[in-house]
């Protein structure tokens, strides 16, 4: 691995530990109409990036398109209460997974 590799990589990691951070008192402490639904959202799409870039510091240059795909699913799955469909609603943690 070379130096700038690791270089990328703790940058990302640090990113990621940040808006992880972030995103955990978001979830913990607002509960508005605007920051927890929308800023998280768009933070969590940022810490997904920043994970994987953290195995993969080289570009890839379709991963925000990725990204993107996957969180437009998990958006399509919330819009149809996919964990309530699939009997996990009741269990708090599959609802915050899920949004």
């Amino acid at each position: 691995m070379s130096k700038e590799n690791s270089r990328v990589r703790l940058w990302y990691a640090l990113a990621f530990l940040i808006l992880l951070l972030t995103e955990v008192l978001i979830a913990l402490f607002v509960h508005d109409a605007f920051v927890r639904p929308y800023i998280g959202d768009v933070l969590v799409v940022i810490v997904i990036y920043s994970f994987i870039r953290i195995f993969i510091p080289h570009k890839i240059r379709l991963l925000p398109l990725y990204v993107f795909i996957f969180a437009a699913g998990v958006e399509v799955l919330q819009l149809f209460n996919f964990v309530d469909l699939i009997g996990l609603g009741d269990i708090g943690f599959f609802r915050v997974l899920i949004g």
